[in-house]
């Protein structure tokens, strides 16, 4: 957390001093930003993201990207950006919405109808392809070269990957990534909130183009631990992303966490639990640890 607010760059950014502030405890997994929220002399309420390092930083001009060059339902609205000494992204404040879990059918049905809106909106130019990325993505690239991590969280046996690997390997590096609908690639409930039967989508920092259902395919499993049905029930055909996504949370889950992000770990090592079974149900291969 910054020493002091940045209330002059607030200032300048949104073109209102700020005349109250407050920290805010962030939902998410990172440590490497500084949430405010605060209200302008205007009267508009703001969301404030500070930038602590340079990683952050970069990904709130990644943000910037997004929010600047689109308006949506299913976008807060843009009150202000600085970039110098002190990187900061201003959004309107929505902590009047509700924030899931817990979850009703007709609140996932609103998120999947913003989802299908997202996907059909023109993406902002110079958003990279996921498919470009997709060795990034595909944990079991990282399985092959090193599959200690992942054997030292128990969530399959040694035999077990041993036998299924070559596999889930190959189904990785052939589902179709290709697309060129506007993705937002980190969908989750600490990013998303409901109001006025309308689903509002933030943190954009990941924001690519490819195949939409890579989208539903990657929230689903947080959506399982926060009490909703099994992930293939809402897809019953995944085109391969369960295994790409149980790849990713997999590979990483046993690595030691960054500095930045303390927790993380824990929860992609909860989301493998749900993933590695929907990819090993698609895929038909035997449970990941012996009865």
């Amino acid at each position: 957390m910054p020493k002091s607010f940045p209330a002059p760059e607030l200032a300048s950014a949104t073109g209102a001093e700020p005349v109250k502030w407050e920290p805010v405890r962030s939902g998410g997994y990172g440590t490497n930003s500084a949430h405010w929220r605060t209200e302008l002399a205007d009267g508009r309420r703001a969301f404030v993201k500070v930038a602590l390092d340079d990683t952050a930083g970069e990904w709130l001009r990644q943000e910037y990207q997004v929010y600047s060059a689109v308006q949506a339902p299913f976008m807060p609205d843009l009150l202000g950006w600085h970039d110098g000494e002190q990187t900061l992204l201003a959004i309107a404040d929505l902590s009047d919405a509700y924030w899931p879990p817990p979850w009703t059918a007709e609140q996932i049905d609103t998120v999947c109808a913003a989802l299908d809106e997202l996907h059909a909106t023109p993406p902002p130019q110079g958003l990279p392809p996921i498919a470009e990325e997709r060795d990034w993505l595909n944990g079991w690239e990282l399985v092959v070269d090193d599959p200690k991590p992942l054997l030292s969280t128990g969530l399959c046996s040694r035999a077990w990957l041993e036998a299924a690997l070559p596999t889930l390997l190959e189904t990785g590096r052939t589902c179709p990534l290709e697309g060129e609908a506007f993705l937002h690639l980190d969908v989750r409930s600490d990013n998303l909130c409901l109001r006025e039967a309308q689903a509002v989508l933030v943190d954009w920092n990941l924001a690519h183009v490819g195949n939409p259902l890579l989208d539903i395919v990657a929230w689903l499993p947080s959506l399982k631990l926060e009490g909703r049905p099994d992930p293939w029930e809402l897809v019953p055909d995944s085109e391969g992303f369960a295994t790409l996504v149980g790849g990713f949370f997999s590979s990483r889950a046993g690595l030691p966490p960054p500095e930045t992000a303390p927790r993380v770990r824990e929860f992609q090592r909860r989301q493998a639990e749900i993933a590695l079974p929907w990819a090993t149900r698609e895929l038909g291969l035997p449970p990941t640890l012996a009865p």
